[in-house]
């Protein structure tokens, strides 16, 4: 039986951003307890229940509560559950109350669609499609692979629009990409393959959740051809090959064939693929080496990341093991949304979609480009939702650009927190998808007048 948190009678609500990772999740439950949110005493929800809420593995939610519990904010006991400390025994230092980072007023934060875009009268339209041509039985317990209606589609869609080889029997649906990378890394840890390859930057949030699961992360450079492939060392390896996160930057072709003959199992994230602009699309990856390379696709950033759907087109001999680890999990995607989404790409729904966004994106980078600083350096293709500005060799520091866009509400990240070691160039990475249509022409120029402030 599922885990509930009714028992514990607490606020669960954490507002937590799943790009902080654990750092970030273990932040958010000191603030809920020290601004008694988490009352003292209080029994906290298990570790499986909190992991599927939040879309996360559970051994990233096991390893915060262990470490909240050594500082003190947590009190464990063996066949007990988890609980909040008593009052007394809180630390001395914690604050009674934690300021919280207001929402920005700009929000360019990179990894957003624009989701006032979202299309909600085609969603509900393919919700009510779906709920009348399914039968009763398939509202049972669901395949630990996902619903057949989605992986049927999903075959056929990923064939046309991305090239990737695929049938539906080596297709499995997940609970997010946060859930297929822990799912990959717990199926490859069964295989003993206890080593993953992760491009230098990337997402640290992926990195951690692969080390929660027990694997040996380590890092390998991306230059302007992308990753270097020659210094892959390690069984498994995952790339962004189409538009690498966060440099903008296209796997070579030379490249491409030279990693798909390595003999690495490779997980190719292929989290924009839909968004190319100034040529077709590349394709996957995936084809060149349909045995060899895991592909990983997302509609977080075509329609909505709280969907939470991802897929994994998977060569024959991982079927099994991630399907014996989706079970083991326990968490799968809402079986309705899966039904909704096979629906809105057979109606053509999906596509119409796509390209509409693909127009408004493409616009808002061309406006955003011409109105940067001739002392500010764009970085990669012209793709996706994201762009990578490097600050001038000479100053300012990535620190003083996040703080003149602090100081002005703007939501931004910095090229600092992707990389896996220290004294590494700084830059700014823009969303610009996530802004509201209306807002977007003041969000650039904001943002434009904190990069004149301190480059001039």
């Amino acid at each position: 039986m599922a885990d509930s948190w009714s028992s514990s009678g607490l606020d669960v609500h954490l507002g937590w951003q799943p790009e902080t990772g654990r750092t970030g999740l273990a932040a958010a439950i000191r603030a809920a307890i020290r601004e008694g949110r988490w009352q003292p005493g209080a029994a906290v929800p298990s570790t499986r229940a909190l992991a599927q809420d939040l879309g996360i593995a559970r051994g990233t939610v096991t390893r915060v509560y262990a470490d909240l519990a050594a500082e003190g904010y947590l009190r464990t006991a063996q066949g007990a559950p988890t609980r909040v400390a008593t009052a007394g025994a809180l630390p001395q230092s914690a604050p009674r109350q934690a300021p919280r980072d207001p929402a920005p007023r700009w929000d360019l934060r990179p990894g957003r669609p624009d989701l006032t875009a979202f299309p909600r009268q085609a969603w509900i339209t393919a919700t009510r499609r779906a709920l009348l041509r399914t039968p009763a039985a398939a509202f049972g317990y669901e395949s630990e692979l996902g619903a057949p209606e989605l992986r049927d589609t999903l075959a056929a869609y990923l064939a046309r629009s991305r090239g990737v080889v695929a049938d539906p029997a080596r297709i499995v649906v997940c609970h997010g990409y946060s859930h297929a990378i822990a799912i990959l890394a717990r199926a490859l840890r069964g295989l003993d393959i206890n080593e993953i390859a992760f491009e230098n930057p990337s997402l640290r949030m992926y990195r951690d959740i692969a080390t929660a699961q027990g694997s040996s992360v380590v890092g390998v450079d991306v230059d302007s051809e992308g990753i270097n492939v020659s210094a892959v060392d390690s069984p498994a390896v995952v790339v962004t090959a189409a538009h690498q996160y966060p440099t903008g930057v296209t796997l070579a072709p030379h490249r491409r064939t030279q990693l798909a003959r390595s003999g690495a199992l490779i997980l190719e994230d292929d989290y924009d693929g839909e968004f190319r602009f100034d040529h077709q699309q590349v394709g996957a990856l995936q084809a060149l080496a349909p045995e060899r390379v895991i592909y990983a696709g997302t509609a977080s950033k075509t329609l909505a990341p709280a969907l939470r759907l991802a897929w994994l087109v998977l060569p024959r001999s991982l079927v099994e093991p991630v399907r014996a680890a989706m079970s083991d999990s326990g968490s799968r995607p809402a079986f309705l949304n899966q039904l909704a989404l096979a629906e809105l790409i057979d109606s053509g729904g999906y596509d119409q979609h796509v390209r509409r966004s693909r127009a408004e994106y493409r616009s808002r980078r061309a406006r955003l480009l011409t109105a940067l600083p001739d002392s500010v350096r764009p970085h990669g293709i012209a793709a996706g939702l994201h762009l990578l500005l490097m600050l001038p060799p000479d100053g300012p520091t990535e620190t003083e650009a996040l703080a003149a866009c602090r100081r002005r509400a703007i939501g931004i990240e910095g090229l600092g927190t992707y990389w896996m070691d220290p004294n590494r160039p700084g830059g700014l990475i823009v969303g610009y998808a996530a802004p509201p249509k209306h807002a977007f022409a003041s969000a650039v120029q904001t943002l434009i007048e904190a990069l004149w402030e301190i480059t001039t």
